[in-house]
């Protein structure tokens, strides 16, 4: 697994609710050992992480959306390619470079 693959799976795994959980399980903590360091700074940098995993199980939910009517659309469309199908399967940059060579 290379790097880029890496940081795709922890954007999507960020966007799981779990990742709320292991938030939740932080702060808990944070409180536990160390209570006296979480002032101000402290409540900000959680909201912080929480709106960004609110953000992100966001952009998630309106991007399977998406994917999944786009889907949809390939199968009913039969001049379509096939491999378009699964192209969310693969990096960010493979997608990107096969868009600009569908361009050229």
């Amino acid at each position: 697994m290379n790097s880029t693959s890496i940081l795709t799976h922890l954007g999507t795994a960020a966007a799981r609710p779990w990742a709320f959980l292991v938030l939740i399980g932080y702060a808990v903590l944070w409180l536990a050992l160390e209570r006296e360091t979480l002032d101000w700074h402290g409540f900000a940098t959680l909201a912080t992480w929480a709106m960004t995993l609110f953000i992100q199980r966001s952009e998630y939910r309106d991007t399977q959306a998406l994917q999944a009517k786009l889907d949809e659309l390939l199968r009913a469309n039969d001049r379509a390619k096939d491999e378009l199908t699964t192209i969310d399967q693969k990096e960010p940059e493979d997608i990107e470079h096969r868009r600009k060579a569908e361009d050229r």
